[in-house]
């Protein structure tokens, strides 16, 4: 079967893709995919889309997506849902938001965060590499918005555009919510809105307060009729652009962070398979013993010195 799937794969098969992209996430088989598909991975650029619910950052992904495809691109698009309570899969907000990527055959697969605390699944960066691999030089993730957890994104992404609209308060709680730190480009969507220029001027004056090289452009659309996406892709593409020299760098680090997430995971899940946790806490803390212990104990036992 995976033989099969791989073959169609390396054939364009998107339905091969949407098959591997399942045995990802449910962690099927991922090492023998990746084993089998790597060497093609590395020529994606990654554009996170993050910012807080409400903020319309589908519709934007969705027009981003086809300003993209008609300047010459190959653009594909995660989109990270909430997970449905009842079944664990993805609840597909997103993707009844895209209908004109839909129309114009971009690939858009959903995901769902499955309780992931950093705006993304566990699993987006391997898809985000099975995507690379398949021949898709540009792939749009958008996270679910949680707000101030969106670190994920940072380092699952060469470009980060923060989505923001005026009427989710001002300039200084947009910064207390730590997403001043993370973007490489602002969008101010719904900018038709009351108090749009207000709020453009005060994220200006912060943005220029910046101690980094790289300012970030503040981009004023109205996704919703299509308005300012040129200029937002202009903005990605000179971000791109000031980024050049370094990007080999930033694919190092996140694959660092992608080989730390799977160590982690790996220790856990031995840990697990050995002990009951619970059983061996209750005997610690009967002890008087501290958590860092019964940490050094695990580690004794899993790690040769």
């Amino acid at each position: 079967m995976i033989d099969e799937l791989i073959e169609r794969f390396k054939g364009g098969d998107t339905k091969a893709l949407a098959r591997l992209i399942t045995y990802i996430e449910n962690y099927w088989q991922v090492e023998e995919i990746l084993r089998r598909i790597y060497k093609d991975v590395g020529n994606a650029y990654r554009i996170g889309i993050t910012g807080p619910p409400g903020a319309g950052k589908s519709t934007l992904v969705d027009k981003l997506a086809v300003h993209l495809l008609e300047r010459g691109f190959r653009p594909s698009i995660i989109a990270v849902d909430p997970s449905s309570p009842f079944t664990g899969g993805a609840v597909l907000g997103d993707r009844l938001r895209m209908v004109k990527s839909m129309e114009r055959g971009i690939f858009i697969r959903s995901m769902a965060s499955r309780g992931s605390l950093g705006g993304l699944a566990e699993t987006t960066g391997l898809v985000a590499d099975l995507m690379d691999a398949f021949g898709y030089d540009v792939i749009i993730i958008e996270t679910i918005g949680v707000g101030q957890s969106e670190v994920d994104i940072v380092k699952n992404s060469d470009t980060v555009v923060v989505v923001l609209v005026p009427e989710a308060g001002d300039a200084i709680q947009a910064m207390k919510a730590g997403l001043m730190e993370i973007a490489d480009v602002f969008v101010v969507n719904k900018a038709d809105r009351e108090g749009a220029d207000r709020f453009l001027r005060e994220l200006a004056a912060i943005v220029s307060l910046s101690p980094n090289d790289w300012k970030p452009p503040i981009i004023k659309t109205v996704a919703l009729r299509d308005e300012g996406i040129d200029e937002l892709v202009e903005g990605i593409l000179s971000h791109r652009e000031f980024i050049k020299p370094t990007l080999h760098k930033r694919r190092v680090e996140r694959l660092a962070y992608q080989i730390e997430d799977i160590l982690t995971r790996r220790f856990l899940q031995r840990i697990k398979e050995k002990y009951d946790l619970e059983e061996i806490i209750e005997r610690f803390l009967s002890e008087g013993k501290h958590p860092y212990e019964l940490i050094e104990t695990l580690e004794g036992e899993f790690i040769q010195p």
